[in-house]
C-alpha cells in the first residue's frame, strides 16, 4: 500500500511561532501512530521567523527538539532555503497559529496551487483571523455577543482633539472595565485590560502597535466556555469544556504557562446549555465558512443564563494537552483519528467543485 505524503507546514512569521512547532510535533506523533503509521508519510516543511521555507533534515531537527531554528545568513545552514516541491505532496497540513499563516495567506497559496489541505479555505481563515470581520459575520447570522466598538490606528495615532473624543465614545459606550485587542492576532497577543481613562489611553496606544485595525469590547463577568467543532458543510459539535484561571484574565502568560490555567471537561454546566452552546458553535462555524476544524468560544454569564459568543479559531492549538483534541477525546476520539479525520476532511472539500 502506497503511504499518502503528509507536507507538515509549521513555524511561521508570527508571535505563535513557538505554539506551531509543540502543534506540529504532536500531530507528527499522531500521523506516526496507530493505523496512522501504514498510511501516512511525514514531510516537515519549517517556516523560519524571516519567511524562509525550509525541507530536508533541518525541519525534522526542529520536530526533534521542539526549538525554532536561529536566523542564519543564507548558505550558511546544512540545507539550502527552498520553497517546497508541491509535487511531492499528496495533502498539506498548515499547522500554523496566527498572522501569515493562519489567516487566508498561505491557504490562498495553496488554493491557487490547487492542492489539497486541512482546515478552513481563504474567507474562513481571513474572517476567522480578523476579529472585527468575525464579530460582523456573527452578528449578521443573529449570534448574541458582548457590546464592542471597531477602531482604526489613525484614529488613535491622530492629533490630540481627535484621540480624548474617541475614548470618550469607548467610555460611553463600553464603560469599564473593557478589554482592547488588536483585530488579527492570536493566543491573546497585545491583548490588555482597561479599568481607567489611563490605562485605556495605554492599551490604545499598545493595541495600534500590533495592528492597524483594534477592537474594543465591553468586560463581563462570566465563565469561559468552549466547543470543538469538526467536519465541513455538516458539521459537529464536541463537548463542552471549561477554562479557568487566578489571573485578571485570559492573556497570553496565563495561556502558555504551565499551572496558570486548568481546563474541566465536560464543564459542568445544564444540558440545556451546552446544547445551546453546540447549536451556536456550528452556527458560528458556518457564518464565517469554516472547514475542517474549529474552536469556538462563549462566555456564559451565570446571572442572567446568557451564553455570548466570544470567537472562533479556526486552527487552534493542537497538542495532546490542547483544549480542542481533549474536547474530541472526551467524545471518544483519539488524538490519531482526530488527525485522519481532518486529512479526510481535507481531500473530500478539496474534490468539490468550488
Amino acid at each position: 500500500m502506497t503511504k499518502m505524503r503528509i507536507g507538515l507546514l509549521f513555524g511561521g512569521r508570527s508571535g505563535e511561532h513557538e505554539v506551531s512547532i509543540s502543534s506540529a510535533r504532536a500531530i507528527a506523533r499522531a500521523l506516526a501512530a496507530d493505523e496512522n503509521a501504514s498510511k501516512y508519510e511525514v514531510l516537515p516543511f519549517y517556516i523560519q521567523k524571516d519567511g524562509r521555507w525550509l525541507s530536508g533534515t533541518l525541519p525534522q531537527q526542529v520536530l526533534a527538539t521542539g526549538k525554532p531554528l536561529e536566523i542564519e545568513e543564507p548558505g550558511q545552514g546544512n540545507d539550502s532555503p527552498q520553497f517546497p516541491s508541491f509535487n511531492a505532496v499528496d495533502v498539506w497540513f498548515p499547522v500554523l497559529h496566527g498572522p501569515n499563516g493562519e489567516d487566508g495567506t498561505v491557504q490562498g497559496l495553496l488554493k491557487l496551487l490547487q492542492v489539497p489541505f486541512v482546515g478552513s479555505g481563504v474567507l474562513g481563515s481571513a474572517v476567522g483571523m480578523d476579529k472585527i470581520a468575525m464579530k460582523m459575520a456573527f452578528a449578521h447570522a443573529g449570534l448574541p455577543q458582548v457590546k464592542y466598538i471597531a477602531v482604526n490606528r489613525s484614529e488613535i495615532w491622530s492629533n490630540p482633539c481627535v484621540f480624548p473624543k474617541l475614548c470618550d465614545k469607548i467610555e460611553a459606550a463600553l464603560g469599564y472595565p473593557c478589554f482592547v485587542k488588536p483585530a488579527n492576532l492570536g493566543s491573546s497577543v497585545g491583548i490588555s485590560k482597561a479599568r481607567s481613562r489611563a490605562e485605556l489611553e495605554a492599551a490604545l496606544d499598545s493595541a495600534a502597535s500590533y495592528d492597524r485595525r483594534i477592537i474594543v469590547e465591553a468586560g463581563v463577568v462570566a465563565r469561559e466556555l468552549e466547543c470543538a467543532v469538526l467536519g465541513n458543510d455538516n458539521p459537529t459539535a464536541s463537548t463542552v469544556g471549561e477554562i479557568t484561571f487566578q489571573s485578571d484574565f485570559y492573556d497570553y502568560k496565563t495561556k502558555y504557562t504551565q499551572g496558570q490555567s486548568e481546563c474541566s471537561i465536560p464543564a459542568k454546566v445544564s444540558g440545556a446549555i451546552v446544547s445551546q452552546i453546540q447549536e451556536m458553535a456550528v452556527q458560528a462555524f458556518l457564518a464565517v465558512d469554516a472547514a475542517g476544524l474549529a474552536r469556538v468560544d462563549f462566555f456564559y454569564v451565570e446571572s442572567t443564563g446568557e451564553v455570548l459568543i466570544n470567537e472562533i479559531n479556526t486552527f487552534p492549538g493542537f497538542t495532546a494537552t490542547s483544549m480542542y483534541p481533549q474536547m474530541w477525546a472526551a467524545d471518544g476520539i483519539s488524538f490519531p483519528e482526530l488527525v485522519d479525520r481532518l486529512i479526510q476532511l481535507a481531500l473530500e472539500r478539496h474534490g468539490e467543485k468550488a
